[in-house]
């Protein structure tokens, strides 16, 4: 008697017909996808850093009704080139100066697309462990890198905005008498009203997280900064005891190292002394300035961070990371762990006890391999290697400055001690600030509308200033030349 399986011809080929990309047709454009991108990071340069499109151009070009059936993908791999790249700001060019400018090194990108491959979810230990396991090591290194102590537990998450939301978040569960994870906030007569602190140039993520948590936009109170736009300890103080006469319960105070308009430095050991004296949680944001501490000389910066409760740093923002990787550190993981844990019943695992599933600190479950990219670039440029490149980006703003302190039409407003310069041009005979804005304003769309170099702006006080931002791997001294000239002459243009 035959006993064996017999299998519908008809049934095998539907099988193939819903499985995945064939692996040949895979490697066959995953070969071609590597060449592009690699020659596109070899030529970005030539290209215009803005593109020339208006608002709506993509989506007209694009079809509205999704594709009824399979389409080629060298089909789509052209799209690319037809559709997507028209629409592209490179902020891999060497000319990108806005913003924070980040960098997908080489490394990080096949960290990126390795990541993706594995396509891990890391929510608790053994749903991957090396997910957990590599985080934890990566971390430790960077830990070390940045001079903060052993205590300091940190973990992964995608950006600044969310690293802060959970800070502040742990820092309410601090407050164990408010029992706010038990009973919540509205409603209660016995709750008094929370404050958190920060300076007038904190980044607008904690004014987002303190809306988030319910905090409401009476529960913030912004401190007075001086000449160098800091934070004053003595306003923070008189603040702080302002609040408590009024029977308000401080929460948290938020510094910041590297503040996003003009990359100021608040005065952390004084705050620090101010927050343990009262009892108040210290997050420190140090996003964008943070990652300078590697760099042996800059280890000041973070004087005082190793008694912040919780710390933030963004690797993708200047330390060749691709998008995104923000990591948050703390002195009190179990409060992290008290604020956000919550363990169904099927996450429930053996290894509970003698692990640190990360779900249990912060409110994603799914979790994507991010240390993988992290590990890669640490590991190819090594210590010596990114610090090596961030000195010269703080060496190339220095030589910026420089350009702008000697010509007289032009001013530099504020302290640069990163890679980024605020200034504005101030020609002879202008002194009104509505009439220096106005020609500020129309300088920066005149280089943007170049598309040949990008700035950003921001405003400091009443005082409208340009952002030159030097953090591009790529990005030599002849590039801040390039932009520098270009920036002459259109003021000459325009006071003509």
């Amino acid at each position: 008697m035959d006993t064996s399986v017999k299998k519908n011809p008809e049934t095998q080929e539907t099988h193939a017909a819903l499985g995945d990309m064939p692996t040949d047709e895979f490697r066959k454009f995953g070969h071609q996808l590597i060449d592009w991108v690699a020659d596109y990071l070899n030529t970005v340069e030539q290209k215009p850093v803005l593109p020339s499109i208006h608002p709506g151009d993509v989506i007209r070009s694009l079809p509205s009704l999704p594709p009824q059936t399979g389409e080629p993908m060298q089909q789509i791999l052209a799209d690319v080139d037809r559709i997507i790249m028209p629409g592209m700001t490179h902020w891999n060019h060497p000319r990108f100066h806005a913003y924070f400018n980040s960098s997908a090194s080489g490394p990080g990108i096949l960290g990126e697309l390795l990541s993706a491959g594995l396509n891990a979810n890391g929510m608790v230990w053994e749903s991957c462990p090396v997910v957990s396991e590599l985080e934890e090591v990566t971390l430790g290194w960077l830990r070390q890198m940045l001079g903060l102590p052993k205590e300091h537990w940190g973990m992964i998450l995608d950006t600044a905005s969310t690293s802060t939301l959970h800070g502040i978040a742990a820092a309410r569960e601090s407050l164990t008498d408010l029992k706010t994870r038990e009973h919540g906030m509205p409603g209660r007569k016995d709750l008094p009203r929370l404050r958190v602190y920060l300076s007038d140039f904190a980044h607008s993520s904690v004014e987002k997280a303190v809306i988030t948590l319910g905090l409401g936009i009476d529960g913030m109170r912004k401190v007075g900064v001086d000449d160098q736009f800091r934070m004053r300890p003595d306003a923070l103080a008189e603040a702080i005891a302002d609040d408590r006469r009024q029977g308000m319960r401080p929460l948290c105070v938020v510094a910041t190292v590297g503040t996003t308009s003009c990359t100021s430095i608040d005065p952390i050991p004084a705050i620090a002394d101010i927050c343990g004296r009262e009892k108040i949680w210290l997050h420190v944001d140090a996003a964008y300035g943070g990652s300078a501490a590697i760099i042996p000389e800059m280890r000041w910066i973070l004087e005082g961070c190793d008694r912040a409760d919780s710390f933030v740093i963004n690797p993708h923002k200047w330390m060749f990371v691709p998008v995104d990787l923000s990591v948050l550190y703390t002195r009190k993981p179990d409060i992290m762990r008290q604020a956000f844990s919550l363990v169904p019943e099927y996450l429930r695992t053996a290894h509970d006890d003698v692990v640190r599933n990360l779900m249990d600190y912060g409110v994603p479950l799914g979790r994507r391999f991010r240390a993988l990219k992290l590990w890669f670039v640490l590991r190819y440029f090594g210590w010596d290697g990114l610090a090596a490149r961030l000195r010269e980006h703080l060496r190339i703003a220095q030589e910026f400055k420089r350009w702008v302190e000697a010509d007289p039409n032009f001013e530099v407003l504020a302290p640069v001690q990163f890679g980024a310069v605020c200034f504005r041009a101030h020609p002879k005979g202008i002194d009104d600030e509505g009439s220096l804005s106005k020609l500020n304003d129309n300088l920066i769309n005149a280089v943007n509308g170049s598309r040949e170099t990008f700035l950003s702006h921001t405003k400091l006080g009443d005082r409208y200033a340009l952002r030159m931002v030097v953090g591009h791997l790529k990005t030599q001294e002849s590039h801040a030349w390039q932009a520098w000239q270009q920036m002459q002459k259109e003021l000459k243009t325009l006071v003509a």
